[in-house]
């Protein structure tokens, strides 16, 4: 199990380091945005951040699940893999982990619950994303976008609590954060969450 998830690292970490770079390049004009306009970020760019990433993560299972047969695939595995891995680690990423930066900066922030609090938009995107998984299985370009999306998300997330001032020294503690936020529970949802469900004997597929 290790030496496939290492495998399956060592694939993804051209799109994992393309993602995360563009995204850290828009941190200094969207840190400086109003409370406002970074709330309705917020609120488009984690959804999107989870449809990318609940395309990856039920992708990545159902590649080695269904060894490219979808009539192989249990839908409601699928699903739960799929929603969790998406939803449950996103929210990880884009609200509790910039929460708790939040609060070590000393900034006033509040932690916003996608899949709560614009529950029509995340829960929905998430379903949309698994069902393109069972249909059209691919796990690169979703995984670049949802590392991509994710770092706009978080960043956005911590504009919340900003309000439009930002200083040197918390640009690169926000710097350092968005890498913890971002990285970590991206590439644990796309790639490593799936695989614990599939068997050892499971063949890799070509993807």
């Amino acid at each position: 199990m290790v030496r496939r998830i290492l495998h399956e690292l060592k694939h993804h970490l051209p799109w994992t380091l393309a993602g995360a770079v563009l995204g850290v390049l828009l941190l200094i004009p969207l840190g400086r945005l109003p409370e406002a306009v970074s709330h309705r970020l917020f609120a488009t760019f984690h959804p999107l951040h989870v449809l990318a990433s609940a395309t990856a993560t039920a992708s990545m299972y159902g590649l080695y699940k269904c060894v490219g047969d979808r009539f192989k695939c249990n839908p409601l595995l699928l699903l739960v893999v799929g929603y969790l891995g998406s939803v449950g680690i996103g929210t990880l990423s884009d609200s509790v982990i910039p929460f708790l930066g939040e609060r070590l900066l000393g900034l006033h922030g509040h932690p916003h619950i996608g899949f709560i609090e614009f529950w029509y938009l995340v829960n929905p995107a998430a379903l949309v994303g698994i069902a393109i998984s069972y249909f059209r299985p691919m796990t690169r370009v979703p995984h670049f976008a949802h590392v991509l999306l994710s770092t706009v998300a978080s960043l956005a997330h911590f504009g919340m609590a900003l309000d439009g001032s930002l200083s040197l020294p918390k640009y690169l503690a926000l710097f350092v954060f968005l890498l913890v936020a971002v990285w970590v529970p991206c590439t644990f949802s796309d790639i490593a969450f799936p695989l614990l469900f599939v068997r050892r004997d499971s063949p890799a597929h070509r993807h």
